[in-house]
């Protein structure tokens, strides 16, 4: 729908944003490994070891021995830092170099990190509810992204971002309407049927934008607090 160019909303209480610095940084490592210095096969594992798999959360698939690599609940958080190329991985990169500084500005960094991995289970989980048997494994950071977009859009909705619309123009346009446009899309999307190998986990994106929008609503008065303060880190 668009890509995330810029926001006119500084930083108001840390210097950094850096662990979402910090999560851009792994992604792009990830991203080269996989892309570059794993063939096909290797890459169809990863996914599958790593990735959230909802077959597998709900116990209706077993992984072979060979495949379970980590405990099938970590891979509500592994699942966030593999892509299935560089256009995926430009994408939500993007969102979260245009959003999260703000969002971790609010929340503070261990605040920020929690939030985001809480986002970003509750996205896997909301994608599972909706698909309990499919056995595609689920990757990409953005049901956590979308959590960042909902709090971006709790905590400055008259923000103005710059986005490239549909890929193509770029304009600037208030964060409250380019955040909401955003999510019609999601809800539409999610009703329509999908056909050929790649499915794009419409419900993860839901799942995680109702939750970060929650969180963010409720604890609106003390993060609000924080951003009047002066910058401290």
């Amino acid at each position: 729908m668009f890509l995330p160019l810029h926001d006119n909303t500084s930083l108001k209480v840390i210097r950094f944003q850096i662990v979402s610095g910090v999560i851009i940084a792994i992604n792009l490592l990830l991203i080269i490994y996989t892309a570059v210095i794993l063939g096909g096969i290797d890459k169809s594992t990863l996914a599958t070891s790593f990735g959230a798999v909802p077959a597998l959360l709900t116990d209706f698939k077993v992984l072979p021995a060979n495949l379970a690599v980590i405990p099938e609940p970590a891979t509500l958080f592994t699942y966030m830092f593999l892509h299935a190329g560089w256009m995926h991985f430009i994408g939500n990169m993007a969102f979260i170099w245009v959003f999260a500084d703000n969002i971790e500005d609010a929340f503070g960094h261990i605040g920020f990190l929690v939030f985001f991995a809480f986002c970003g289970a509750a996205a896997a989980l909301a994608h599972t509810l909706a698909g309990p048997q499919s056995q595609s494994p689920l990757i990409g950071a953005s049901g956590a992204v979308s959590g960042v977009m909902a709090a971006y859009l709790v905590l400055f909705p008259k923000a103005r971002i710059w986005v490239l619309l549909f890929l193509k123009l770029p304009i600037p346009i208030p964060a409250y309407l380019a955040l909401v446009g955003w999510f019609a899309f999601q809800l539409f999307n999610s009703m329509m049927p999908q056909t050929g190998d790649t499915i794009v986990a419409w419900w993860a994106h839901i799942g995680g934008f109702i939750t970060g929008g929650v969180i963010a609503f409720a604890l609106r008065g003390p993060l609000n607090r924080r951003l009047a303060s002066k910058i401290t880190s």
